[in-house]
Formats: structure tokens, sequence, C-alpha cells
């Protein structure tokens, strides 16, 4: 089956009206994808996500879950218990996209005694500018 060349797909992440881009924001922001790469493992509850993706605060992982909920990468679960006990895990979709975010990861991590060589070379050749993190 042949593709249909991109300028007849019908979205278009480099337009600004593209619905595709908020998606894309959502999946490759910091939070985005350490919580797509997290529930890759499996469901977690809300603080066991918390704690396995550290630094997210309280607030940016529920931002951060709802998105991905509405865009139908993450499914919620609440089980009627008391105390009330609420799962994540990835939806199928979720899963395509954590495998993919997964691949970068990894070629990143693999990657970073090379990313670290290259700031050094950077910053020595421009002692003038302080070093970005």
């Amino acid at each position: 089956m042949a593709t249909a060349p991109e300028q007849d797909l019908p979205y278009d992440v480099f337009s600004r009206a593209c619905p595709s881009r908020a998606t894309l924001e959502h999946v490759t922001g910091r939070w985005g994808s350490l919580t797509l790469g997290a529930l890759y493992e499996g469901s977690l509850r809300f603080n066991e996500l918390r704690r396995r993706v550290d630094g997210v605060s309280e607030k940016m992982l529920s931002q951060t879950l709802h998105a991905l909920e509405r865009d139908g990468l993450v499914h919620r679960e609440a089980q009627p218990t008391n105390p009330p006990r609420v799962d994540y895990e990835l939806t199928p979709l979720g899963r395509e996209v954590a495998e993919r975010l997964l691949a970068l990861i990894r070629s990143v991590e693999g990657r970073m005694d090379d990313v670290l060589a290259a700031r050094r070379r950077y910053d020595e050749a421009r002692p003038e500018e302080s070093p970005s993190p």
C-alpha cells in the first residue's frame, strides 16, 4: 500500500492550527514523555507514578495525566474502595507512542558521553557565556 505524500496528510504538525501540535507537546514535554515511559512498565497508582517520575510536582503530574487521558494515551480507572484507589495505564495508542519515545530516550541515554563531551567543548570555546543546563 502506497503512502500519501506529506502534503496530502489531513494533519500537519508544522501548521499553526493543526490539533496534532497540542498532542505532540503533551507527548514530548518533559513530564509527558517521562509519564508515558513510566507507565510503559505497567499500571501505577498516582503516588507510585509520582515517585517513579522523580521531580514532578503533584500539580504537574495531575495536569499531565489529564492531558494524556484526554488525548487517549492514558486510561484512568477509579476503584470504588475506601479510600478510593485510582490506577493509570497506557491505552493501546499510548503503548505505541511510549515505545517510540522509549527508543528515543534509550538513544539519548546511550549517547550521553558524547553529549557531555560536546557540551564541554562548546563551553570551553565560549568561556564568556554561562553554560545552560
